[in-house]
C-alpha cells in the first residue's frame, strides 16, 4: 500500500501544468477558455507538450499572448487564428485540413485503400496461381512407392 502511494506522489507532478499564478486571469470563464486553447497549441521548442505544459520561454509568451487576446474580447477561433498568422501553423497540434495540408490528411486513407487493393490482389492472384495436382502415380511408381515403405 505505500508503495502505491509513494506512486502516486511522484507522479503528481508529471501532471502539473506549467502556468504560473501569475499568468492566470481572474475570470474562471477566460481562464477555462485560455486552458482550452492552450492545449491546442504545440510548443514550438518542445514540440510534443502543449504550450499549458511546457516550460519554454516562448510557451510561456504564447500564454500570456493567449490571455491577452482572450481579454481584448476575441473568440477562440480569432485567438487561434491570430496565434497562427503570428507562429504559422507548425503551432497547431491537429493542422487544418486545406491547402497543403489536405494533402497530409488525405495521404493517410490513400495508402491505407492502395495496401488493402494490394494485398487484396496478392492473395487472388496466389489463389488462382496455385496448380491443382489430379496426377495420379503410375503403376511402376506405385510399387516403387510400396517398395521403399515396407523397407
Amino acid at each position: 500500500m505505500r508503495r502505491l502511494v509513494l506512486l502516486i506522489a511522484l507522479l503528481l507532478p508529471v501532471a502539473a501544468f506549467a502556468v504560473q499564478p501569475d499568468e492566470v486571469l481572474p475570470d474562471a470563464g477566460q481562464e477555462a477558455r485560455a486552458r482550452e486553447i492552450s492545449q491546442m497549441l504545440r510548443c514550438p521548442v518542445c514540440q510534443g507538450e502543449n504550450i499549458d505544459e511546457s516550460n519554454a520561454p516562448i510557451s510561456r509568451d504564447l500564454r500570456l499572448y493567449v490571455r491577452e487576446r482572450i481579454v481584448a474580447g476575441d473568440s477562440n477561433d480569432e485567438v487561434i487564428d491570430a496565434v497562427v498568422d503570428r507562429f504559422g501553423e507548425f503551432v497547431l497540434f491537429e493542422p487544418r485540413a486545406r491547402g497543403g495540408n489536405l494533402v497530409l490528411w488525405l495521404a493517410g486513407p490513400v495508402m491505407a485503400l492502395l495496401a488493402l487493393l494490394s494485398a487484396w490482389r496478392f492473395l487472388r492472384g496466389r489463389a488462382q496461381a496455385r496448380p491443382e495436382t489430379t496426377e495420379t502415380l503410375s503403376q511402376a511408381e506405385r510399387e516403387r512407392l510400396d517398395q521403399i515403405m515396407r523397407d
